[in-house]
């Protein structure tokens, strides 16, 4: 029996509207303009589509409507606001698994769903960490295998590890691997999206994400109890 997802509804709407559209000028509480938060999301959509090296403080300030000053002001440097960009994407996910991680078990469909979303949910992640992080000379490699690959990946090989002695997980399941694999299945369709819609017929609307995500989901469940 499938699963009803409402968590990709949302998903694919912020999915398939980010995918064709600056971000817009956002508002605080007050309903003015939240110039930090605008900067953050204006960034991560410039650096995630066009790369940290090519993207200026002035194309960033004109994306939000201010003075390139007012970006020095609150980040005091590109690099720092790079930095401040991974946080506001990554720090959430990484308390997301971490309470999927203090759980006595761990579905493979929870946690499945729980990564799916995420990359669901953020459209430009998996572009901006490919071009930062995985690429060589990416500008934040070596911060985020410090501070974030721990916290995030990095907890995967234990929660298997525990699922295996559960019985729950086939013991010839390697957890370095399957920690990979599971990371890439969930991730690595959003990387893909340009080529898997024109060359594929993947469709990336509220239907398609469900049923991409059913074939992920499945796919982990089986492999998990049956290996080699």
């Amino acid at each position: 029996k499938k699963m009803t997802m409402p968590w990709l509804r949302q998903a694919s709407a912020n999915s398939t509207a980010a995918a064709d559209r600056q971000p817009r000028k956002r508002r605080g509480p007050s309903g003015t303009p939240d110039i930090r938060k605008g900067i953050l999301d204006a960034s991560e959509y410039l650096f995630a589509t066009q790369g940290f090296a090519a993207t200026s403080i002035r194309e960033i300030a004109e994306r939000v409507a201010v003075n390139p000053a007012m970006v020095h002001y609150y980040f005091g440097s590109k690099k720092k606001l790079l930095q401040a960009v991974m946080e506001q994407v990554l720090e959430p996910m990484a308390g997301a698994v971490a309470k999927v991680e203090q759980r006595g078990d761990l579905p493979v469909r929870e946690l499945t769903r729980l990564l799916f979303s995420m990359a669901a949910d953020q459209p430009y992640l998996p572009q901006l960490i490919t071009r930062e992080v995985f690429l060589p000379g990416g500008e934040l490699q070596s911060e985020f295998l410090q501070r974030f690959a721990p916290r995030l990946g990095g907890r995967l090989p234990g929660m298997l590890r525990r699922e295996q002695r559960e019985g729950r997980v086939a013991p010839d399941v390697d957890p370095q691997i399957m920690s990979l694999l599971v990371l890439s299945l969930c991730f690595f369709p959003f990387i893909a999206r340009p080529v898997a819609e024109a060359a594929l017929d993947v469709r990336y609307d509220a239907p398609g994400l469900r049923s991409l995500a059913e074939h992920v989901m499945g796919l982990l469940e089986r492999g998990l109890r049956w290996c080699l």
